[in-house]
């Protein structure tokens, strides 16, 4: 098969690229925990404990309106200002002392979310120049590895700084890794073309033209669509798990820290061979491979038997990430240079959105429906949406955004 890996890590290039994503990574997964737990100590408020993920997850909700600014300037150094902005933003926390001081957390949040935002689209459309197009779909395995990676050791290290020194010593540990990626992507060699401007165009129109761009393109529009379902299948699933835990396996809460470690390895493992596999099958049939094995971990869920729901657990770890890269790697390929920053950001907004919608539906329909009937009906969708994947569009199409946009064209069935 191939594995592409080597060939990407000797890219000076990736590998700093890498460096930047994976250890400003690392800072956000150990603040995104400490954030809430920070606010637990200081109120006493599980809501307001609650409300500090939202306020991270929200400006994806205005991902095509923010990912305009990664269409208005060169990638790189924006790259390189917005990761210093951010740490100099996280710097207000070290002030955090009291609940009367808890504002600064949330507004500090809030722009945390909104650069999150703009950092995933501009590393989109900067990918699309400094890695080779057949490479793509192993370094955006090797991304989700190391992302996953991060995940399964940044929260419990997180955790421990909290303890043992406070909020504001993760704050600073966060601001510490974005000054590093801004570093790394100083070292990266690329070079862009200097964005035309355009003066009489609004925001709003600009945002418009990377959704038409999306949308009009059959092959991304069926990716992304097929993504955006899996994630608001992986909602229900993710609001269930305290329920598998407790009604199913009989276990106390902390149990579900395991099946999220599981969950964590079968994403690392599937990132390692992602590229192969892109090379050898179209990413539509990639995709919804993946989407049929999510589907099934998420039924198997409803099993009462700890080696049938860890498996299960394994199995969703392996199969949501597919959607996920089959979409991002269609989108880097297929996208104009010029709207990339654009069509990313809502892209983005597309896949992720449903989760957190799904998410709070789930919690809901817990108190009124058997977590068993949610998995099985949950696993019944992912498996309509794998189907529905594999019917890939053909030919070609053109359409002309504005004048200075080509989309929607289509090279392969992939």
């Amino acid at each position: 098969m191939g594995w592409g890996g080597g060939r990407v890590l000797r890219d000076r290039n990736v590998v700093f690229y890498l460096s930047g994503v994976v250890v400003s990574g690392f800072g956000s997964s150990a603040m995104t925990l400490a954030a809430g737990v920070w606010t637990k100590s200081l109120t006493g408020s599980d809501s307001l404990a609650a409300l500090t993920t939202f306020c991270v997850w929200a400006p994806i909700l205005f991902g095509p309106l923010i990912g305009t600014l990664a269409d208005r300037a060169r990638r790189r150094p924006l790259l390189i200002w917005t990761n210093l902005g951010v740490a100099v933003v996280l710097l207000p926390l070290l002030t955090v002392r009291s609940s009367n001081q808890i504002w600064i957390l949330f507004a500090v949040l809030i722009v945390y979310g909104t650069s999150s935002v703009l950092l995933d689209a501009a590393e989109a459309a900067l990918v699309a120049t400094a890695v080779p197009e057949t490479l793509r779909g192993d370094f955006n395995g090797l991304r989700l590895t190391a992302n996953e990676g991060m995940k399964l050791v940044a929260p419990l290290l997180g955790a421990l700084l909290f303890v043992q020194f406070g909020g504001a010593a993760v704050a600073l540990l966060d601001a510490v890794t974005f000054v590093l990626a801004a570093t790394a992507f100083v070292l990266i060699r690329v070079s862009e073309p200097v964005p035309r401007r355009a003066e009489a165009r609004r925001w709003s129109t600009q945002a418009a033209e990377g959704i038409r761009c999306l949308r009009d393109h059959p092959v991304l529009w069926r990716l992304v669509l097929a993504g955006a379902a899996t994630m608001g299948v992986a909602g229900l699933n993710g609001a269930s798990v305290y329920a598998v835990v407790d009604a199913g396996l009989h276990r106390p809460p902390a149990f579900a820290g395991v099946l999220y470690a599981v969950q964590g390895i079968g994403s690392v493992v599937i990132g390692l061979f992602a590229g192969a596999l892109l090379r050898r099958v179209p990413e539509r049939v990639f995709a919804a491979a993946g989407i049929m094995l999510f589907a099934m971990g998420v039924a198997l869920r409803v099993v009462p038997s700890i080696p049938v729901v860890l498996s299960a657990s394994a199995m969703i770890g392996a199969g949501l990430p597919c959607a996920l890269i089959a979409a991002l790697t269609a989108v880097q390929r297929e996208s104009p240079g010029n709207v990339l920053g654009r069509v990313a950001a809502t892209a983005n907004t597309l896949l992720y959105a449903p989760n957190a919608v799904a998410l709070a539906a789930g919690a809901g329909l817990l108190a009124l429906v058997d977590y068993r009937v949610i998995l099985l009906v949950a696993g019944t969708a992912a498996v309509i949406t794998a189907g529905r994947c594999l019917l890939g569009s053909r030919g070609r199409t053109h359409v002309a955004v504005a004048g200075e946009i080509s989309c929607g064209r289509q090279r392969t069935d992939r």
